[in-house]
C-alpha cells in the first residue's frame, strides 16, 4: 500500500461500514468475539473519524483565538479511533474518558508560555493511549515544560534558532549524518564518548565508517525525529524530559495546555494575540500552523500501520 501523503486521505477508507467491520475484526482476530465487537464499534470508530475531521475543517476556518481548543478536540477525537482498534471496550470505564493531563488553573504573574508546564495524571485518555501504543506504562506524575516539548519537533527548529538563538536539531543531509566537531562541541562528547552514546541505534540506523550515520528511515525513531515538512530525520541537540515522548503524545499535551488557556486565561491570551510583546506569540503560532496539519498526520500514520499489518 502506498503511503498516506495527506491525513485526509485515509478518511476515505472508513467511509464504509463494511470495509470498517472488517477492518476492525483484523484488529480483534486474537480476541474473543471478535466480529461481535467490531460490528459494535463500527460506527463509533467511523463517527470519531468524522467528528475528528469537522474539528479540524472548523479550525482551518475560524480565527486563532479559538482554534487550539477546535484543534484540541479535533486531536483527541482522531485518538479515540487510533484506541478502539486496540481496545475494543473503550470506553470500558468512566476513568478514561478524563483528558489525563492538568496545567497550572492559575497562571502566576509575569507568566510565559515557554515556561509553563503540564502534569500528566494516572488515569484518563493520554495515559490509556501511551500506554497502549507506545507501551509506555509510567508517565503518572511526569511534568514537561512547553519549551522541552517545542525543544523535541524538528519543524519549529528555526523558531528556536531565528527567536532564541538556540539549536535544537542536526538535520540528516541525503540520509546522511556527519559527527562534526560542531556538534561534538555543541554536546561536549569526544568522537568516541558519541559513539559510545549511541553504540545501541535504532532499527534503520546505522554507522558508515567512523563519523557518520546513515538511514534510509522516513519515520520517527527514538531518539530521532522525523521532519515532515523537510522529509528528513534529525538529531535532537538537547536532551530533556521529553526526549522519550513519541511526537504525537508532544502533540497532545501543547495542544492541551493551549486549548486551556484559550478557554480559562481569556485576559492573557487575548493580550497575547493583541499586543504580542514576548517571543510566545511567534512560537505559538508557528506551532499552530504546525499541528494543524502534522498532528493528524501523525494519528493517521497509526492507522495506516494498522491497516498494512492487517493487510499482512
Amino acid at each position: 500500500m502506498r503511503d498516506i501523503r495527506h491525513w485526509r486521505d485515509f478518511l476515505h477508507y472508513f467511509q464504509s461500514a463494511s470495509y470498517t467491520q472488517k477492518f476492525l475484526s483484523r484488529c480483534y482476530r486474537s480476541m474473543p468475539g471478535s466480529d461481535v465487537k467490531s460490528y459494535g464499534n463500527c460506527y463509533p470508530f467511523m463517527y470519531y473519524l468524522e467528528q475528528g475531521e469537522i474539528y479540524y475543517k472548523q479550525a482551518e476556518d475560524s480565527p486563532l483565538s479559538i482554534r487550539p481548543i477546535l484543534l484540541f478536540y479535533g486531536f483527541i477525537h482522531f485518538i479515540k479511533a487510533v484506541v478502539l482498534t486496540t481496545d475494543p471496550n473503550y470506553p470500558e470505564t468512566t476513568t478514561v474518558l478524563a483528558h489525563g493531563i492538568t496545567s497550572r488553573k492559575r497562571k502566576k504573574q509575569q507568566y510565559r508560555f515557554l515556561h509553563d508546564e503540564v502534569k500528566i495524571q494516572k488515569n484518563g485518555l493520554f495515559n490509556h493511549f501511551s500506554s497502549l501504543h507506545f507501551d509506555l506504562k509510567h508517565l503518572e506524575g511526569e511534568k514537561y515544560k512547553m519549551e522541552d516539548l517545542l525543544d523535541q519537533i524538528p519543524e519549529m527548529a528555526d523558531s528556536f534558532k531565528i527567536l532564541t538563538k538556540k539549536t535544537t536539531m542536526f538535520p540528516f543531509s541525503e540520509g546522511r549524518l556527519a559527527i562534526d566537531d560542531c556538534m561534538l562541541s555543541h554536546f561536549h562528547w569526544t568522537p568516541n564518548a558519541f559513539r559510545q552514546h549511541h553504540a545501541s541505534l535504532p532499527e534503520g540506523i546505522h554507522w558508515e565508517g567512523q563519523d557518520t550515520l546513515s538511514t534510509t528511515l522516513r519515520n520517527e525513531a527514538l531518539p530521532f525525529r522525523w521532519d515532515r515538512q523537510e522529509r528528513k530525520l534529525a538529531l535532537p541537540a538537547i536532551r530533556n524530559e521529553a526526549s522519550s515522548l513519541p511526537e504525537v503524545l508532544i502533540h497532545y499535551a501543547i495542544l492541551y495546555n493551549l486549548s486551556m488557556i484559550a478557554r480559562y486565561e481569556t485576559e492573557w491570551w487575548m493580550e497575547l494575540l493583541k499586543n504580542r510583546t514576548t517571543e510566545d506569540y511567534p512560537f505559538i503560532l508557528a506551532f499552530i500552523t504546525l499541528t494543524t496539519e502534522k498532528g493528524p498526520s501523525l494519528l493517521g500514520e497509526l492507522l495506516e500501520n494498522k491497516m498494512k499489518q492487517e493487510m499482512e
